[in-house]
């Protein structure tokens, strides 16, 4: 089957993936592995990126220079404006002493934070990999009477500069206040206590997503999925609300604003994708229940992961386009609005490994992650038209949407939740992985 998404590159990796974060202004790759590695790559460099971003992008250092990582031939340059051209490893570290959950980037880049199983946050400057500060997950904070130990981490998010939210597997979710802790001293400075904790949810916190300020400049709100809830948390007043059980495991979000608006809709609403296949919109400020269900998958097959497709790369003017990654290696494509699957868009991430990863860097290549392997896509215009697929491909087909309605209709509500997997176990670590690869198409 054809796919209007084409891959251009396979990153292998020393060890199993456990996380990935792209920068938000720059082309680079960060990786956390089962090793307790962290390793950040250097994609190939991109021309005239979208204006939002441009705007957004910090101030070059060392004075204002040119940073080493866009700095490019004119070789370099014709092949950037495919995407294509080089990976190469900007720094790699052993930075915990398991394995490594988790890594995100704060808001402006500057920042990458690692979370490992040694119970450790360590923030780095993302482009030397240099640590300036750490945070030490607390042992207990009161609330649960339980052995004292280290908790694995499930989730890290940076909501604003300012603050980073940290959730464990106990469904602890702890908020930092980091104007305390140094990140541009070389001395460490070592915070444990956070400024709140809150339990959203029964189970461990699968996802965390901010929501848009709509007064202030940074967000104060965030959506969280665990277990099978949705949960609404305000930094200033605490848990505001809690979903009805949906009776399946709620695994990943994403919010999708630009929508269209009519009846009390407007237009902004949280994507949600679960274990059953199923993709399930929720309006924003509605909170109690789902508003619409998309099935994605009519085996069943988890939606690990979710991203918005940017629209610089669709081109589809009010078009959304969500990408789905799921726990067979498959990545599928929901067009929102219609609601339905993409079908000739489908691609394949690994024909083993789930998809752990899922994004877009800053020149709208996809980026998927899972097993040893990252795998970078970008969008094939000779199997589009005006950037949208061919008609007669374009969506799931009547069988597809049939299955959708039996799917809603006779869901067995007693059938035991399906848990998601997670990765505890130290992957085997593969020795001697290239630093630098090339991209297909690159003479």
């Amino acid at each position: 089957m054809s796919s209007s998404f084409q891959n251009i590159c396979s990153l292998p990796l020393s060890s199993d993936l456990f996380s990935q974060a792209l920068h938000p202004s720059l082309p680079i790759l960060s990786v956390g592995l089962s090793t307790g590695h962290v390793q950040s790559f250097k994609l190939p460099p991109v021309d005239d990126p979208p204006q939002d971003s441009a705007e957004s992008s910090p101030e070059p250092p060392n004075g204002g220079q040119t940073n080493s990582i866009l700095r490019r031939s004119s070789t370099a340059s014709a092949a950037s404006e495919s995407g294509l051209g080089e990976i190469e490893t900007a720094w790699r570290t052993k930075r915990h002493k398991s394995s490594c959950r988790c890594v995100a980037f704060s808001p402006d880049g500057q920042i990458l934070y690692s979370a490992g199983t040694d119970g450790l946050v360590k923030a780095a400057l993302s482009e030397t990999g240099q640590v300036v500060s750490k945070i030490a997950i607390p042992l207990d904070d009161g609330s649960v009477p339980r052995v004292l130990e280290i908790e694995a981490f499930s989730s890290i998010h940076s909501i604003t500069p300012q603050t980073l939210l940290l959730s464990t597997d106990s469904s602890a979710l702890h908020v930092y206040d980091l104007r305390s802790a140094s990140t541009t001293s070389p001395a460490l400075t070592i915070t444990s206590k956070p400024s709140q904790t809150h339990h959203p949810h029964p189970d461990y916190v699968s996802s965390i997503t901010s929501l848009p300020a709509t007064q202030s400049k940074n967000p104060k709100q965030f959506v969280t999925t665990g277990g099978t809830t949705l949960a609404v948390t305000d930094l200033r007043r605490g848990l505001i609300v809690q979903s009805e059980d949906q009776e399946q495991e709620l695994t990943s979000s994403v919010y999708i604003d630009g929508l269209k608006t009519g009846g009390t809709s407007q237009g902004r609403k949280i994507a949600i994708g679960g274990s059953d296949g199923v993709l399930t919109l929720w309006e924003k400020g509605v909170w109690d229940d789902q508003d619409e269900r998309i099935v994605v998958d009519a085996q069943g097959a988890e939606i690990e992961q979710l991203a918005k497709v940017p629209e610089n790369v669709l081109r589809q003017g009010q078009q959304k386009v969500v990408a789905a990654g799921l726990d067979d290696g498959r990545v599928r494509f929901v067009r929102l609005g219609a609601n339905k699957v993409v079908k000739n868009w489908d691609v394949k991430h690994d024909d083993i490994e789930g998809v752990v990863g899922l994004g877009f860097d800053i020149g709208g290549r996809m980026v998927t992650g899972g097993g040893q392997t990252v795998n970078v896509w970008r969008l094939d215009t000779s199997q589009t038209v005006n950037g949208i697929a061919k008609r007669q491909n374009e969506d799931s087909d009547e069988a597809e949407e049939g299955r959708e309605d039996e799917h809603s209709d006779q869901e067995d509500k007693t059938q035991p939740v399906k848990r998601r997997k997670r990765k505890r176990v130290k992957g085997k670590d593969r020795r001697g992985a290239a630093n630098v690869v090339a991209f297909r198409g690159l003479e």
